[in-house]
């Protein structure tokens, strides 16, 4: 686009997702990818007035993913910087935007989130965000991100090299994860089994979670977090990928 072209009053859906180690089959921007990919296809989705279709930013394709850090490729901007990437990012929006919803595709990116998407709302900006959740999914690099990468970008994904990970849920590994970091409780950085992927079923999980978005936004709801009320579960929407509070050391690497 040119900037003659960018519609008044827009509504701008920013993806955000990491660099970050996905296994030894999956690529290090999976979570980027996916964000980018639901973002555009709830653009052309939206029910919108003419002339007004929504906007998608170029994702932002650095989070917090110091509990990956252990891991050779990883890039994690941590959750200060994160932070403030993401309270001037609306801010900047927020001189010729209406509203702005982030669309996250890195669980670790959460509590970052919510504690920087309220700050803009308290200043007055019409913002929010959502996951790309899916519900009953694998944490991390198993067969459901392996699945809808498989759909999304098949020549980015080496299925050879697909191995299983650790199969516990992730609740059960979060004390050790937030201490000690992923590589501690999965030495090949998956968490779950990409074993039985698919692109079928990557078609039907990518299209549930642009529903779910489309839902979210199309009926805005917004909790104290800033994050977008999904009214059909009556529950905040969780995330993909492994996520923990900022506070700890680990994580804020």
């Amino acid at each position: 686009m040119t900037w003659p072209s960018v519609p008044p009053d827009a509504l701008v859906l920013v993806p955000l997702g990491s660099t970050e180690q996905h296994g030894p089959h999956l690529p290090f921007n999976t979570d980027s990818v996916i964000a980018a990919a639901v973002a555009h296809r709830v653009a052309d989705l939206l029910p919108t007035p003419p002339g007004s279709t929504p906007l998608v930013a170029p994702a932002l394709v650095y989070g917090a993913s110091g509990e990956h850090a252990d891991f050779p490729g990883t890039l994690s901007i941590g959750h200060v910087a994160l932070h403030a990437v993401i309270v001037e990012t609306t801010r900047s929006l927020g001189r010729w935007a209406r509203r702005v919803v982030f669309v996250n595709g890195h669980g670790g990116n959460t509590a970052t989130l919510d504690a920087a998407v309220a700050q803009v709302r308290a200043e007055g900006h019409d913002a929010a965000w959502t996951g790309c959740d899916v519900p009953g999914g694998d944490s991390h690099a198993g067969r459901t991100e392996t699945s809808v990468m498989l759909h999304l970008a098949p020549e980015r994904v080496r299925l050879g090299a697909a191995v299983a990970g650790n199969p516990r849920p992730l609740t059960d590994l979060m004390p050790e994860l937030m201490a000690h970091g992923v590589r501690a409780v999965s030495p090949t950085g998956v968490l779950g089994d990409p074993t039985g992927a698919t692109a079928e079923e990557g078609r039907r999980t990518t299209e549930a979670m642009v529903s779910a978005v489309l839902r979210r936004i199309s009926t805005p709801t917004v909790d104290d977090r800033g994050r977008l009320v999904d009214l059909a579960s009556h529950a905040a929407p969780p995330n993909t990928s492994t996520a923990a509070p900022p506070e700890t050391e680990r994580m804020s690497r």
